[in-house]
């Protein structure tokens, strides 16, 4: 398997007692790696401490078997990148981003920006302070492509944007890794969009990795059990990752839906989405 991104006992820790602690992860070429997590969780120090934006204190991150050391001499032209907190200076025009990013990027493609920028609906002679959240997203997310890199990494890319669009940029990132070439690590609240893209699921919480696992085999094997308080004492201990109990009933997540439901054939078995495995996760009870 070649690895777009490895990871090894990355530490990052803040003076106010936050800290990413020993995270490894490979994210392999060729697939979209969908990042989630509450607020806080550390899903931004993750994606900056793999840019080189912020100085681990201890591990490694290599992109493309390169070490970060080599990111702005070797590398840079095989990223792109959409954060949060971008800044684009207000006072330029949309066409000007062209102009300026020739200079940065050696694999800058004009025409590329530009079929971007009318598929988004840019146009190239607004002023960047005019355009909305959503609109300097799209703006954000044309540079990204651009310079034709290897690899995206995006946190909240798809923020501000209404349905119609955000499946257009759906699609663009599913046409961008139909090859083994190109990669995404993709940091999202929205968690529909990872449901329908993405292959696996890195899931973290207060700095640690709660969950490492494909999308496919979350759909398809996590699952609530839901019953009342009395059956509750009968749920096998091994059989429960957290549970909820409600004023009326009781939620249990489970990870073998096929097997659950044929052992409590009495209860309500239903599918989890990504959103609700998080909740469960988080906000759960554990045994």
């Amino acid at each position: 398997m070649n690895k777009a991104i490895e990871i090894k006992k990355l530490k990052k820790s803040y003076n106010g007692g936050f800290s990413l602690d020993n995270i490894n992860l490979d994210i392999p070429s060729g697939s979209i790696v969908g990042l989630i997590g509450e607020n806080g969780a550390g899903k931004t120090t993750l994606i900056k401490s793999i840019l080189g934006i912020l100085k681990i204190d201890d591990g490694s991150v290599s992109i493309f078997g390169k070490d970060m050391s080599s990111f702005e001499d070797e590398i840079k032209d095989d990223i792109g990148v959409v954060l949060d907190d971008m800044f684009m200076p207000e006072v330029l025009l949309v066409s000007d981003l062209d102009s300026i990013f020739k200079g940065v990027y050696e694999t800058w493609d004009s025409n590329l920006f530009f079929d971007y920028l009318s598929k988004f609906k840019l146009e190239k002679s607004s002023k960047i302070k005019t355009l909305s959240k959503g609109m300097r997203k799209k703006l954000e997310i044309a540079c990204a492509l651009a310079h034709k890199p290897k690899l995206l990494i995006l946190d909240e890319p798809t923020s501000g944007l209404d349905p119609i669009v955000r499946n257009e940029v759906l699609d663009i990132f599913l046409s961008f890794i139909k090859d083994d070439e190109h990669t995404i690590l993709l940091s999202t609240h929205i968690t529909s969009d990872l449901e329908h893209i993405a292959d696996n699921i890195i899931f973290l919480n207060e700095g640690t990795i709660l969950l490492n696992d494909t999308r496919d085999n979350i759909i398809d094997n996590y699952a609530i059990l839901k019953c009342d308080k009395d059956y509750f004492s009968k749920i096998d201990d091994k059989d429960i990752i957290s549970y909820k109990m409600n004023k009326y009933d009781c939620e249990v997540l489970v990870n073998n839906i096929r097997n659950v439901k044929k052992k409590y054939k009495e209860c309500v078995v239903d599918k989890v989405t990504i959103e609700e495995l998080m909740i469960m996760m988080i906000k759960g009870d554990r045994i």
